[in-house]
């Protein structure tokens, strides 16, 4: 497979306005941990390798288990999580997964319960943004390193 268009090259100006979302979400008060969590899960159910490869290393680096990372796939059906981990994990999913039934109240008074609004709304953001590069990624056919 090769890449099919270079984003970053072709129209910098759409590029660097993704840039300023990932720089916004580096100050927000939801840990570096998480954040990875919520990039990788949203990167497997999209099916972005690319993203998947960075950021199962990213999280490496910030001291996560390889256990964590092989179970975040089932993270339902496993120990390995906290309860607020747990929480933004259903919310990932809801909002990737949009089509099949939007965003169940459960799920966002569930997360909400664990995080204050502010925070709550920082998730979103990360989400919304992971799942805006998994579809630049995929569409763009970017390559794993």
């Amino acid at each position: 497979m090769t890449e099919r268009i270079d984003i970053a090259k072709e129209i910098p100006a759409a590029y660097q306005a993704m840039l300023g979302l990932e720089k916004f979400l580096g100050t927000t008060s939801i840990s570096k941990e998480l954040k990875e969590l919520i990039k990788i899960r949203a990167s497997q159910i999209n099916g972005c390798a690319y993203c998947i490869n960075m950021h199962t290393k990213d999280a490496r680096a910030l001291g996560e288990t390889e256990q964590r990372i092989y179970a975040l796939s089932a993270w339902r059906d496993t120990r390995y999580f906290t309860d607020a981990e747990r929480a933004a994990l259903a919310l990932t999913e809801s909002i990737t997964l949009l089509t099949k039934e939007h965003v169940p109240n459960h799920v966002y008074e569930e997360t909400a319960r664990h995080f204050d609004s502010k925070q709550v709304g920082e998730i979103i953001m990360a989400i919304v943004t992971i799942n805006a590069w998994n579809r630049i990624a995929i569409s763009t056919n970017m390559m794993p390193e």
